[in-house]
């Protein structure tokens, strides 16, 4: 008795069978979105490690962090002096408070403002952390008031302010014609004014 078309049949029922199977798909896991008080924990941690603290409230520095959260990031009458003027440390409580935080995201996204403030880092900073910040700075209360306003260059500020004395750019070195300039990468880089 051949036997072979008995196997052939066997063996396209056993394809078949898992076939007629139900499925279940595998688990995904799936990320949900933080939590307003997660993000308020992140925003936390990130004005702790990110420097903001250090400069945005007062005496943050002087007391190695030990601020009230009732004081944090209310702007500061530190100035800081340099060849651009004499910036100070914005309220960022003020900042946000006429932002929604769509707003807020394009904002931070796109920051260019005067020295001392690292804008370049925010700009880095990924779309949730911006936000996380953004609830933080919500969370901490009352506004309060406004830092001292940006003067230009020239205009002597009241103390307390750090003065920056950078040394004079030197002078570009003549090329011979039809030769490049040397690009001395030593020399000391001014950022224009931004607003």
């Amino acid at each position: 008795m051949d036997t072979q078309p008995l196997r052939l049949l066997a063996l396209a029922a056993a394809l078949a069978l898992p076939a007629c199977q139900p499925t279940q798909a595998p688990a995904r896991a799936v990320a949900s979105a933080p939590t307003d008080s997660e993000l308020v924990a992140r925003g936390d941690y990130l004005v702790r490690i990110a420097g903001c603290n250090d400069c945005h409230t007062p005496g943050y520095m002087d007391k190695l962090g030990d601020v009230d959260r009732s004081q944090w990031l209310i702007g500061n009458t530190m100035g800081f002096r340099g060849p651009w003027g004499t910036t100070y440390p914005a309220n960022l409580r003020l900042k946000a408070a006429d932002m929604d935080e769509a707003t807020w995201l394009t904002y931070t996204g796109n920051l260019h403002v005067r020295p001392m403030m690292p804008d370049f880092a925010v700009r880095a900073m990924s779309e949730d952390d911006r936000r996380a910040l953004y609830r933080l700075i919500k969370s901490l209360g009352a506004p309060g008031q406004p830092a001292p306003t940006y003067l230009p260059p020239g205009q002597k500020p009241t103390p307390p302010y750090i003065e920056l004395v950078l040394p004079p750019v030197p002078a570009p070195a003549a090329a011979a014609p039809g030769v490049a300039a040397p690009v001395d990468a030593t020399a000391p880089v001014v950022s224009p004014q931004r607003g």
